[in-house]
Protein backbone atom coordinates (compact mmCIF):
# COMPACT_ATOMS: atom_id res chain seq x y z
CA UNK A 1 0.00 0.00 0.00
CA UNK A 2 1.34 3.56 -1.03
CA UNK A 3 0.84 6.22 1.87
CA UNK A 4 1.11 9.98 1.05
CA UNK A 5 3.10 11.00 4.49
CA UNK A 6 1.45 14.63 5.65
CA UNK A 7 1.72 14.01 9.11
CA UNK A 8 -0.66 17.28 9.52
CA UNK A 9 -3.71 16.47 7.77
CA UNK A 10 -4.57 13.90 11.08
CA UNK A 11 -5.18 14.89 14.48
CA UNK A 12 -3.96 12.18 16.39
CA UNK A 13 -3.25 8.51 15.85
CA UNK A 14 -6.76 7.13 16.14
CA UNK A 15 -7.50 10.03 13.51
CA UNK A 16 -4.75 7.75 11.31
CA UNK A 17 -6.51 4.51 12.09
CA UNK A 18 -9.35 5.58 10.73
CA UNK A 19 -7.54 6.91 7.95
CA UNK A 20 -6.21 2.94 7.28
CA UNK A 21 -9.67 1.60 8.12
CA UNK A 22 -11.33 3.46 5.21
CA UNK A 23 -8.76 2.95 2.70
CA UNK A 24 -9.35 -0.23 3.06
CA UNK A 25 -13.07 0.00 2.92
CA UNK A 26 -13.87 -2.01 5.72
CA UNK A 27 -16.11 -1.79 9.10
CA UNK A 28 -14.36 -0.91 12.25
CA UNK A 29 -16.07 -3.95 13.64
CA UNK A 30 -14.13 -6.37 10.82
CA UNK A 31 -10.35 -4.87 11.45
CA UNK A 32 -8.03 -7.23 11.57
CA UNK A 33 -5.26 -6.62 14.49
CA UNK A 34 -2.17 -7.78 12.70
CA UNK A 35 -2.95 -6.49 9.62
CA UNK A 36 -3.90 -2.80 10.80
CA UNK A 37 -0.82 -2.86 12.98
CA UNK A 38 1.26 -3.40 10.19
CA UNK A 39 -0.12 -0.52 8.20
CA UNK A 40 0.42 2.11 11.16
CA UNK A 41 3.90 0.70 11.90
CA UNK A 42 4.70 1.54 7.97
CA UNK A 43 3.45 4.82 8.18
CA UNK A 44 4.65 5.53 11.53
CA UNK A 45 8.17 3.88 9.22
CA UNK A 46 7.63 6.39 6.74
CA UNK A 47 7.67 9.40 8.76
CA UNK A 48 10.59 8.41 10.66
CA UNK A 49 12.55 8.35 6.85
CA UNK A 50 11.24 11.12 6.54
CA UNK A 51 12.30 13.15 9.41
CA UNK A 52 9.01 14.45 10.11
CA UNK A 53 8.43 14.99 14.13
CA UNK A 54 6.11 12.14 15.57
CA UNK A 55 4.23 13.10 18.14
CA UNK A 56 4.47 10.70 21.46
CA UNK A 57 0.72 9.68 21.07
CA UNK A 58 1.36 8.14 17.70
CA UNK A 59 4.23 6.35 19.39
CA UNK A 60 2.10 5.10 22.52
CA UNK A 61 -0.49 3.66 19.48
CA UNK A 62 2.49 2.13 18.05
CA UNK A 63 3.56 0.12 21.16
CA UNK A 64 -0.32 -0.48 22.27
CA UNK A 65 -0.81 -2.35 18.85
CA UNK A 66 2.17 -4.31 18.90
CA UNK A 67 1.65 -5.51 22.11
CA UNK A 68 -2.14 -6.05 21.30
CA UNK A 69 -0.75 -8.32 18.49
CA UNK A 70 1.45 -9.89 20.21
CA UNK A 71 -1.26 -11.39 22.96
CA UNK A 72 -3.48 -12.45 20.35
CA UNK A 73 -0.71 -14.55 18.80
CA UNK A 74 -0.14 -16.20 22.67
CA UNK A 75 -2.04 -20.08 22.52
CA UNK A 76 -5.19 -20.50 24.38
CA UNK A 77 -4.94 -16.39 25.13
CA UNK A 78 -9.16 -16.88 25.68
CA UNK A 79 -8.77 -18.48 28.56
CA UNK A 80 -5.82 -16.28 29.89
CA UNK A 81 -7.85 -13.07 29.98
CA UNK A 82 -9.89 -12.73 33.19
CA UNK A 83 -13.60 -12.78 32.86
CA UNK A 84 -14.10 -9.10 33.95
CA UNK A 85 -11.31 -7.90 32.22
CA UNK A 86 -11.89 -6.05 28.02
CA UNK A 87 -11.05 -7.73 25.44
CA UNK A 88 -8.09 -5.46 23.73
CA UNK A 89 -9.80 -5.48 20.53
CA UNK A 90 -13.22 -4.92 21.60
CA UNK A 91 -11.81 -1.88 23.62
CA UNK A 92 -9.75 -0.44 20.69
CA UNK A 93 -12.76 -0.69 18.45
CA UNK A 94 -14.99 1.02 21.26
CA UNK A 95 -12.70 3.98 20.94
CA UNK A 96 -12.64 4.01 17.10
CA UNK A 97 -15.99 4.70 17.44
CA UNK A 98 -16.30 6.82 19.50
CA UNK A 99 -14.00 9.08 18.04
CA UNK A 100 -16.14 8.42 14.96
CA UNK A 101 -19.01 10.15 16.13
CA UNK A 102 -16.69 12.66 17.44
CA UNK A 103 -15.48 13.78 14.16
CA UNK A 104 -19.60 13.33 12.84
CA UNK A 105 -20.86 15.61 15.31
CA UNK A 106 -17.59 18.14 15.31
CA UNK A 107 -18.35 18.25 11.40
CA UNK A 108 -21.94 18.94 11.87
CA UNK A 109 -21.10 21.72 14.14
CA UNK A 110 -18.99 22.96 11.76
CA UNK A 111 -21.39 23.36 8.93
CA UNK A 112 -23.66 25.07 11.35
CA UNK A 113 -20.91 27.65 12.20
CA UNK A 114 -20.67 28.18 8.63
CA UNK A 115 -24.32 28.87 7.99
CA UNK A 116 -24.59 31.15 10.96
CA UNK A 117 -21.79 33.09 9.61
CA UNK A 118 -24.45 34.22 6.71
CA UNK A 119 -27.13 35.53 9.02
CA UNK A 120 -26.49 39.24 10.29
CA UNK A 121 -28.20 40.37 13.56
CA UNK A 122 -29.72 43.57 14.49
CA UNK A 123 -29.29 44.92 17.89
CA UNK A 124 -32.58 45.69 19.89
CA UNK A 125 -33.65 49.39 19.06
CA UNK A 126 -33.80 51.95 22.32
CA UNK A 127 -37.34 52.86 22.50
CA UNK A 128 -36.83 54.75 25.66
CA UNK A 129 -37.34 58.09 24.08
CA UNK A 130 -40.68 57.01 23.50
CA UNK A 131 -41.86 56.06 26.96
CA UNK A 132 -45.23 57.93 27.01
CA UNK A 133 -45.68 57.43 30.47
CA UNK A 134 -45.43 60.45 31.85
CA UNK A 135 -45.98 62.43 28.56
CA UNK A 136 -48.98 64.18 30.63
CA UNK A 137 -50.91 64.05 26.79
CA UNK A 138 -52.15 60.42 27.78
CA UNK A 139 -54.99 59.22 29.76
CA UNK A 140 -53.48 57.23 33.32
CA UNK A 141 -54.03 53.94 31.73
CA UNK A 142 -52.34 54.66 28.44
CA UNK A 143 -48.84 53.92 27.77
CA UNK A 144 -46.69 52.82 24.61
CA UNK A 145 -47.57 49.49 25.47
CA UNK A 146 -50.92 49.95 24.55
CA UNK A 147 -50.08 51.64 21.26
CA UNK A 148 -47.81 48.55 20.36
CA UNK A 149 -50.86 46.49 21.52
CA UNK A 150 -53.08 48.59 18.77
CA UNK A 151 -50.46 48.91 16.28
CA UNK A 152 -49.89 45.03 16.41
CA UNK A 153 -53.56 44.36 16.00
CA UNK A 154 -53.97 46.89 13.44
CA UNK A 155 -51.43 44.77 11.27
CA UNK A 156 -53.13 41.22 12.22
CA UNK A 157 -56.25 42.25 10.87
CA UNK A 158 -57.30 40.74 7.48
CA UNK A 159 -57.98 43.61 5.42
CA UNK A 160 -54.58 44.72 5.80
CA UNK A 161 -53.17 41.85 4.57
CA UNK A 162 -55.71 41.66 1.36
CA UNK A 163 -53.56 43.28 -2.21
CA UNK A 164 -54.87 46.25 -3.14
CA UNK A 165 -57.13 46.76 -6.39
CA UNK A 166 -55.80 50.35 -7.16
CA UNK A 167 -52.78 51.46 -8.03
CA UNK A 168 -50.49 53.83 -5.54
CA UNK A 169 -47.83 55.60 -7.00
CA UNK A 170 -44.67 55.98 -4.66
CA UNK A 171 -44.05 58.62 -2.53
CA UNK A 172 -41.37 59.80 -0.02
CA UNK A 173 -42.04 59.91 3.73
CA UNK A 174 -40.98 61.50 6.85
CA UNK A 175 -40.94 61.19 10.16
CA UNK A 176 -41.53 65.13 10.07
CA UNK A 177 -43.46 65.23 6.46
CA UNK A 178 -46.16 62.53 8.56
CA UNK A 179 -46.14 64.28 11.73
CA UNK A 180 -47.40 67.80 10.01
CA UNK A 181 -50.13 65.73 8.02
CA UNK A 182 -51.34 64.08 11.61
CA UNK A 183 -51.34 67.21 13.02
CA UNK A 184 -53.23 68.99 10.23
CA UNK A 185 -55.72 66.02 10.42
CA UNK A 186 -56.71 66.23 14.19
CA UNK A 187 -56.90 69.77 13.87
CA UNK A 188 -59.59 69.48 10.94
CA UNK A 189 -61.54 66.16 12.70
CA UNK A 190 -61.12 67.51 16.23
CA UNK A 191 -60.79 63.85 16.95
CA UNK A 192 -58.71 60.68 14.83
CA UNK A 193 -59.00 57.09 15.50
CA UNK A 194 -55.63 55.65 15.13
CA UNK A 195 -56.52 52.85 12.73
CA UNK A 196 -57.62 55.84 10.04
CA UNK A 197 -54.33 57.13 10.30
CA UNK A 198 -52.67 53.72 7.91
CA UNK A 199 -54.67 54.57 4.98
CA UNK A 200 -52.32 53.57 2.53
CA UNK A 201 -51.42 50.02 3.49
CA UNK A 202 -47.43 50.13 2.80
CA UNK A 203 -44.90 49.07 4.74
CA UNK A 204 -42.98 52.46 5.02
CA UNK A 205 -46.04 54.36 5.59
CA UNK A 206 -47.36 52.16 7.98
CA UNK A 207 -43.87 52.35 9.80
CA UNK A 208 -43.17 56.36 9.34
CA UNK A 209 -46.70 57.14 11.13
CA UNK A 210 -46.78 54.67 13.75
CA UNK A 211 -43.41 56.30 14.44
CA UNK A 212 -44.99 59.70 13.60
CA UNK A 213 -47.90 58.69 16.08
CA UNK A 214 -45.34 58.61 19.02
CA UNK A 215 -42.79 61.49 17.97
CA UNK A 216 -46.14 63.83 18.55
CA UNK A 217 -46.97 62.14 21.63
CA UNK A 218 -43.45 62.45 22.92
CA UNK A 219 -43.38 66.08 21.77
CA UNK A 220 -46.87 66.17 23.96
CA UNK A 221 -48.50 67.84 20.48
CA UNK A 222 -51.04 65.94 20.26
CA UNK A 223 -53.36 64.04 23.26
CA UNK A 224 -54.45 60.23 23.16
CA UNK A 225 -57.40 59.14 24.48
CA UNK A 226 -58.98 55.62 25.54
CA UNK A 227 -62.45 55.27 26.80
CA UNK A 228 -62.34 51.66 28.20
CA UNK A 229 -59.05 48.77 28.29
CA UNK A 230 -58.90 47.21 24.91
CA UNK A 231 -61.10 50.16 23.24
CA UNK A 232 -60.39 51.85 20.38
CA UNK A 233 -57.58 55.17 20.62
CA UNK A 234 -58.14 58.36 19.31
CA UNK A 235 -55.59 61.03 18.89
CA UNK A 236 -56.83 64.30 19.84
CA UNK A 237 -56.00 68.21 19.80
CA UNK A 238 -53.73 69.23 23.32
Amino acid sequence: MEYIITIDKFEGPLDLLLHLIKDDNIDIYDIEIGKITKQYLDYIKKMEQLNLNIASSYLVMAAELIEMKASMLLPNQEEVLDEYEEDPKDRLIKRLIEYQNYKEISSKFQELEIQRKEIFTKDPSDLTEYNLNNSGNLSEDIGLSDLLNAFEKFLNRKEFMKPLNTKIANKEYSISIRSTEIKKLIKTKKRVSFEELFEIPTKDFVVITFLAVLNLAKERQIKIEQENNFSDIYLCEV
